[in-house]
């Protein structure tokens, strides 16, 4: 079972040991939503799993833990060194299995309110981003490979470009649930129909970010919706097997959401949005060149009349020259 989906489930805990690229709690959430979705495990499959969650389960912090303790908890087929390992007691007939209660979240600090910088400043008088520019960075990102990408998005974070508004929080986390669950169900449409309806994208780029194979667009979409890090990295894990298997993909996207600013995935959503405008205004444009050349060239071949406005009438001759009278 996790063999099959996670070839280098190895290297990737030697290389969160190493790079400080914490995977631990996103890898055994996953493990465990695996492994209850199937009614009955061999032998094989049960072995694994006690193996690598065992691992993880040191490992992890007390959220991450309760999570797992209370799925676990209802499931009919937990291995008994698992639920000796999270201090669950087997089930018995007539009796039911306890759940874990999940920890409470400590409520956010409020932020200290703090004048504005100089620099905030000049960025709330950001220059509107024209359509022109906005479909040259558009086409500029997509044609980058990943270390260009990575410096455009970089270098976006110091334009004066003005950036895109914030999702609103309770469209966003409707938008994350709806995302994550589309992506373990590899649900391609509707994953990119949430995506485009969230971000406010034409159906076109939001299939171009799903699509994508390097994976960074599909970065940039998460923290336009203020992802969580390890939803993220689920939806990696699901949705994008072709990186979700890979050692250093994982490790490169996940360093690179890590370090993506709030600001340059809100200026790059900000151009896939306006860059439509400069293909619509780009075709109608043409449309409206090509009319104006057929009306030129209509009026060009009208029939001049032979006797213009205010001109003077033509006399008539005679044979002999004279004019009739």
């Amino acid at each position: 079972m996790t063999k099959s989906l996670f070839p280098g489930f190895d290297g990737l805990m030697t290389l969160s040991r190493r790079e400080g690229v914490d995977i631990r709690p996103t890898l055994l959430r996953v493990l465990t939503d695996l492994y209850v979705q199937a009614s009955s495990h061999n032998e094989d499959e049960q072995r694994q799993f006690v193996e690598l969650a065992t691992r993880l389960i040191d490992q992890v912090d007390d959220a991450t833990r309760a999570v797992v303790k209370a799925r676990l908890a209802i499931y009919p087929s937990t291995p008994a060194p698992i639920m000796q390992k999270l201090g669950l007691s087997a089930a018995q007939e007539g009796r039911r299995v306890p759940l874990a209660r999940e920890l409470p979240s400590p409520s956010p600090a409020p932020s200290p309110v703090r004048a504005p910088t100089d620099a905030e400043l000049r960025m709330a008088s950001n220059m509107a981003m024209q359509p022109k520019d906005a479909a040259e960075i558009h086409d500029m990102f997509f044609r980058a490979g990943a270390s260009e990408r990575a410096l455009i998005l970089h270098n976006l974070a110091q334009t004066p470009l003005k950036a895109a508004p914030r999702i609103p929080t309770a469209r966003a986390k409707r938008a994350i649930q709806i995302l994550e669950m589309a992506a373990i169900a590899n649900d391609v449409e509707n994953f990119a129909l949430e995506l485009g309806d969230s971000l406010i994208l034409p159906s076109r780029v939001a299939a171009q970010i799903v699509d994508d194979p390097g994976g960074e667009a599909l970065a940039v979409a998460a923290r336009a919706l203020d992802m969580p890090s390890p939803n993220f990295q689920r939806i990696l894990l699901f949705f994008k097997p072709e990186i979700g298997t890979s050692v250093n993909n994982v490790y490169r996207l996940s360093r690179l959401y890590d370090r993506l600013s709030d600001r340059s995935a809100l200026v790059m959503l900000a151009a896939w949005r306006d860059s439509t405008l400069a293909v619509t205004r780009a075709k109608y444009q043409s449309s409206l060149h090509d009319s104006e050349r057929q009306r030129a060239r209509a009026g060009a071949s009208q029939t001049r009349p032979g006797v213009q406005p205010g001109s003077a009438p033509a006399v008539r001759t005679g044979s002999g020259g004279s004019s009739d009278r």
